[in-house]
């Protein structure tokens, strides 16, 4: 599919591969429409893209909370006046959070608004901009799960259910779009995302989401409850190395990832160009779904995460 002189809608494009679509969308000559809950950071986003922009290409920042519809609504009304516009050509539904690991442990609020940002965000974007697809003459809906899409796990002592459920269900209603769309628009195509490991902010900005304080604002009280969370002994490191210990993770996590931001939104566009349903991002989302797919029963078993580790896929997964 041609970018150029194409209208995108992009949620999530704050920061991270949103940001990174919103730039190369652009520079590619695609005017683009991108939302976010932090408009300090959308903006950021729009005027880096708008520099990098062919002239006559718009970038344009809209505030919205994808998991609540009525924003969401507003939002795709906004699209259509600031591009005068009563059509989009690409969809790309890549706002996300994680959190609600565990259906113990874990509140069931913040389980629950994990799954309402990365699920129903997809499912109410898609509903809101579906008519401006189907009016455009060619058209693609881009989906981001994940490899936790397919494989439900960080590693065998990590629960993570809320985003695991979240991405299963992105990756199963993808999927069932591709008939959907064949049947009743075939000229609107649909576009799964699967990434792995990619260097993002997506741990400070799910504490942010969810209003869990930055390692640097934990008091005494966090900092014992991730003690205790994460079984250490008292006072083993004391406050401040334990606040720099967990700012250095999240920061790592960003950091050293196998595949930067851009990397993989260069991924994605090469993916919607060709008219790719299916989008591994990363070498280990390719190992990964090899491996799983060559022996699924086994994928939770202790087994499988030492295999991962021998094949070096180290960042797929949390030591137990």
């Amino acid at each position: 599919m041609e970018l150029r002189d194409r209208i995108a809608v992009v949620t999530g494009g704050g920061t991270g591969m949103g940001r990174e679509l919103v730039k190369q969308l652009a520079a590619a000559g695609c005017s683009v429409a991108a939302c976010d809950v932090s408009g300090e950071r959308l903006e950021e986003t729009r005027a880096q893209a708008a520099k990098a922009a062919p002239a006559g290409t718009r970038v344009s920042a809209h505030a919205c909370d994808v998991s609540d519809e009525r924003e969401v609504l507003a939002f795709r009304d906004a699209v259509r006046t600031a591009h005068a516009t009563d059509r989009v050509h690409l969809l790309f539904n890549n706002a996300g959070i994680g959190g609600g690991g565990s259906l113990f442990a874990d509140d069931r609020a913040e389980w629950e608004r994990t799954f309402a940002v990365d699920w129903w965000g997809v499912y109410y974007c898609t509903r809101a901009f579906l008519p401006l697809l189907v009016a455009s003459p060619e058209a693609r809906i881009v989906n981001t799960s994940s490899v936790n899409g397919f494989w439900a796990s960080l590693g065998p002592a990590t629960p993570h259910t809320a985003y695991s459920a979240a991405k299963f269900a992105v990756k199963g209603f993808s999927e069932a779009l591709i008939t959907d769309l064949r049947v009743h628009a075939p000229h609107v195509g649909v576009s799964l995302v699967m990434p792995g490991h990619v260097g993002t902010s997506i741990v400070a900005n799910t504490a942010a989401v969810l209003g869990r304080p930055s390692p640097k604002e934990m008091s005494a009280d966090d900092l014992a409850a991730m003690r205790a969370r994460l079984k250490l002994p008292p006072g083993v490191p004391d406050d401040d190395q334990l606040r720099a210990l967990l700012q250095q993770v999240d920061d790592d996590f960003r950091d050293k990832a196998p595949l930067s931001a851009a990397d993989a939104a260069a991924i994605i566009l090469d993916g919607v160009r060709a008219g790719r349903w299916r989008i591994l991002v990363g070498d280990d989302a390719i190992l990964l779904d090899r491996l799983v797919r060559a022996d699924p029963e086994r994928a939770y078993e202790p087994s499988f995460f030492e295999e991962l580790r021998a094949q070096g896929a180290f960042a797929l997964i949390r030591p137990s």
